[in-house]
């Protein structure tokens, strides 16, 4: 099983002391990253919940600097101590609450060889931390849940310890580069605690406090290295500098006389009683500030935010410079202990490894990006995830209208294409919807749609691309682009024939048209394109879906509610399958089999199996599924479906499915019980496909709609015991009321014997008789007659024989 697609931006990333590996936060885990290749190394696995803070033991010596010990918080409530270079787990302390931030003072104010001799041995290993008091949680009220507390790490099992302050919820804890002070930020103030001399280890020791205040809400703050300076960003986009802080209220005795006269002075910018000696405010930024961070000899002020640049101010001066246009908002800026390597972590689930002080990027570790957001009436519609099944590569529509090709069997970034071109700037309006991507069969073409939005009523152009795979570059380049293919209708589908290159589009507007590329022509012709090769429609009904035959002889498209098969070659109608009581959102043939799969949504959601071969329904489940796949060889097709809200509120269905909102079913064409269930999380907006790489092993890949995902042998135990709910126990809840199998699928309709006598009486086959216009649409209609030959009844019942002689 490979998990992946993990966020690498939730918390700050951390370097090790030699400044060779880069640690960054993934989830559950933590990822250890190569600084000179940008690849992973390895993890470090135990954590049960996110992992919401790391922590590098800093060497005092350089011979120290082989030293790999780091500290680790996560929601799960423990706080871990690792050697990473093993990477080994040495110990293991419970919290008993979730950890949002936490700090450890003494780290930074002492040798690593004093910490680990005198504080821990002694006791006195001091932590701050942010926690939530999940007792307030549970109660319902509206009491403050967020707690900022003193621990002593030397424990295994932390008692409550004590409160410094209450919060509606938990906040992220700053610390100076010193270890001298913390502090944390809530709404327009920045709380700052002193720590005391002792580390904090003693049960009398006590933190002094104080508050800045400004008239905005803060984003971010940061502590200058040497000085009393603290730096901090609001939402308008604005750069506070307070100097002198705490000079009255966390000052040592001698150095508090010398400041106590300046009390009565005109401290300019400083807000009311504030404890500071001035507050200089600078604004470049247009949107709110999300990055701050000194250099390490405080000359410098580095600040980024919504619109993608980095700024680099001069702290005397106020002159400044940036990095422009990195492409998404800036979330976190993080120095290495090598003076000449820094690291910028941005929105779109990238960190740049920056070379100072020229700022150039030497390279990127990209994750999986976010999806893009999409305007209302597009949700459920687009079709932003496709797979190459035999490499495991995804293609994923992001934000900023690009594609991002992914491995998902090496958890890698491969390249970014960009579909049409974006000014990025911060609160941009959405101008441009890419609604769906497509890959062929082998890989090799690509094709994205995407619509620009009109402006006021106005305007408004829908745009089909096909792409061509070069492999040397391992990305695509554009080949054809054909603006509204189908009038002023959107696209609703594409789907690539399975061995030709041949595509179809479907449209709202009432017709699909199929695309050939020139280069099945002529081969010799390097500079091919796509052109239209046919045009079909079936009375003016919106065409939603389409999907081509394993062989390819066939083409499915669905006209709203009903299904019309065609020879994609002729362009000639075949057969109508029965209407199904929704429209048609998802088509699928089950690999090779007779078998087709249909998907309706609103206002009633069904799956359906259709045999095409005698054109019958063969069994449906009242369903509403977001993606279809099938297997290539075989008759196996797998569902990824909503669980039903209804479950959310009834508590032995809650307890089934885990609070999962989702579930894959694997089915055999044939056979409406399902071969196997697993429950997933965050399934709408979600994608699953099978991989076929390895003819010796199939694969099933899931992506959720946050792009994370699991990729695991559907046929193996290890995948049944980690995420599967056995049939079994869903056929049990069934017996003991309507839980389970019954209400997610509908009671299967009992046996009848009459009702099947009557059944196969209706599917009588027609049999002509001396006056067949007598009993021409008697039956089922899957037993009509050919057109030709109803026509030629038709007419001879109008000119009926005489049987009397006419003398």
């Amino acid at each position: 099983m490979i998990r992946g697609g993990r966020s690498y931006v939730t918390s700050p990333p951390s370097f090790s002391n030699d400044a060779k590996k880069l640690l960054v936060c993934t989830g559950n885990t933590v990822s250890v990253f190569s600084a000179a290749t940008g690849l992973q190394i390895t993890s470090l696995e135990g954590h049960t919940a996110p992992v919401t803070t790391l922590i590098v033991v800093p060497a005092s010596s350089p011979a120290q600097k082989i030293l790999c010990y780091c500290w680790t918080a996560s929601l799960d409530g423990t706080v871990r101590h690792w050697d990473f270079s093993g990477p080994e787990l040495l110990k293991t302390i419970d919290a008993q609450l979730p950890i949002y931030s936490m700090v450890i003072p003494s780290l930074l104010s002492e040798p690593q060889v004093q910490i680990d001799k005198r504080r821990e041995l002694s006791g006195k290993l001091v932590a701050y931390v942010s926690v939530e008091d999940t007792s307030v949680v549970k109660d319902g009220s509206k009491e403050l849940r967020g707690h900022i507390r003193r621990f002593n790490l030397a424990k295994p099992r932390i008692p409550r310890g004590d409160t410094l302050k209450e919060t509606a919820e938990p906040e992220s804890i700053v610390i100076s580069p010193s270890g001298e002070f913390f502090g944390i930020r809530h709404k327009c103030k920045i709380h700052i605690w002193d720590v005391p001399s002792s580390g904090g280890g003693s049960r009398h020791a006590v933190s002094r406090k104080m508050t800045l205040h400004h008239s905005k809400f803060i984003n971010a703050f940061a502590f200058h290295p040497t000085e009393r300076i603290i730096a901090a960003g609001d939402v308008t986009g604005r750069v506070l500098i307070w100097r002198g802080v705490g000079n009255r209220k966390l000052a040592l005795g001698n150095q508090k006389k010398k400041v106590r006269a300046m009390v009565d002075l005109d401290n300019a910018g400083v807000r009311g009683e504030d404890d500071a000696e001035s507050c200089t405010t600078w604004h470049w930024h247009s949107a709110e500030v999300n990055v701050l961070n000194f250099s390490s000899d405080g000359a410098y002020l580095y600040t980024g935010g919504r619109e993608g640049v980095l700024v680099v101010w001069q702290l005397d001066t106020g002159k400044k410079k940036f990095l422009p246009r990195i492409g998404s908002p800036l979330l976190y800026f993080m120095w290495s202990p090598d003076p000449t390597l820094s690291s910028v972590v941005c929105a779109d689930n990238q960190i740049h490894l920056l070379k100072m002080p020229s700022m150039e990027i030497l390279r990127t570790i990209s994750g999986i990006k976010p999806p893009p957001s999409l305007p209302r009436m597009y949700e459920g519609l687009a079709s932003t995830v496709a797979f190459d099944r035999s490499s495991g590569i995804a293609a994923l529509c992001t934000e900023n209208y690009c594609v991002q090709l992914y491995n998902l069997l090496n958890d890698r970034g491969i390249s970014e294409i960009q579909v049409c071109e974006r000014n990025h700037q911060p609160g941009d309006e959405i101008t441009v919807v890419v609604t769906a991507v497509a890959l062929s069969l082998d890989g090799s073409v690509m094709s994205t749609t995407e619509v620009k939005l009109p402006e006021d009523g106005i305007g408004g152009l829908v745009s089909l691309k096909f792409w061509v795979s070069e492999p040397d570059s391992k990305t695509f380049t554009l080949s054809t682009i054909v603006y509204e293919p189908h009038r002023d209708a959107g696209v609703s589908a594409i789907a690539f024939h399975p061995t030709r290159s041949m595509a179809v589009s479907t449209s709202f507007g009432g017709d699909f048209k199929i695309w050939v590329c020139n280069s099945d022509k002529n081969q010799a012709d390097k500079d091919f394109s796509w052109i239209c090769h046919a045009v079909g429609s079936y009375k003016k009904k919106p065409m939603t879906a389409a999907a081509f035959s394993g062989d390819g002889t066939v083409l499915a498209v669905a006209a709203e509610n009903v299904i019309t098969l065609w020879n994609p070659d002729k362009n000639i109608l075949l057969s109508v399958l029965g209407a199904t009581l929704t429209p048609i959102t998802k088509l699928c043939f089950a690999g090779t089999s007779e078998f087709l799969v249909a998907a309706s949504h609103f206002p009633r959601p069904e799956l359906s199996v259709w045999n095409a071969s005698n054109l019958s329904l063969s069994w449906s489940y009242g369903l509403r599924i977001e993606a279809v796949t099938s297997a290539v060889d075989s008759s196996s097709f797998a569902v990824l479906a909503l669980i039903p809200k209804s479950f959310k509120t009834d508590e032995t269905k809650e307890n089934i499915f885990r609070s999962r909102d989702g579930a894959i079913l694997l089915f055999n064409g044939s056979d409406p019980k399902p071969v196997s269930i697993w429950t997933v999380m965050k399934a709408k907006g979600g994608s699953i496909s099978f991989l076929e790489g390895d003819k010796s092993q199939l694969r099933l890949a899931y992506v959720n709609g946050s792009h994370e995902y699991v990729v695991f042998d559907p046929n193996s135990d290890e995948s049944h015991e980690r995420s599967a709910v056995d049939y079994d126990v869903l056929a049990g809840q069934e017996e003991t009321g309507d839980a389970g199998y019954t209400s997610l699928y509908r009671q299967l309709p009992d046996y009848d014997k009459k009702r099947m006598d009557d059944a196969v009486s209706l599917a009588t086959p027609f049999v002509s008789s001396e006056r067949p216009w007598e009993t021409i649409f008697s039956g089922s209609t899957l037993n009509f007659p050919p057109l030709q030959k109803l026509c030629a009844e038709f007419f001879e019942s109008l000119m009926e024989k005489r049987t009397a002689v006419v003398e």
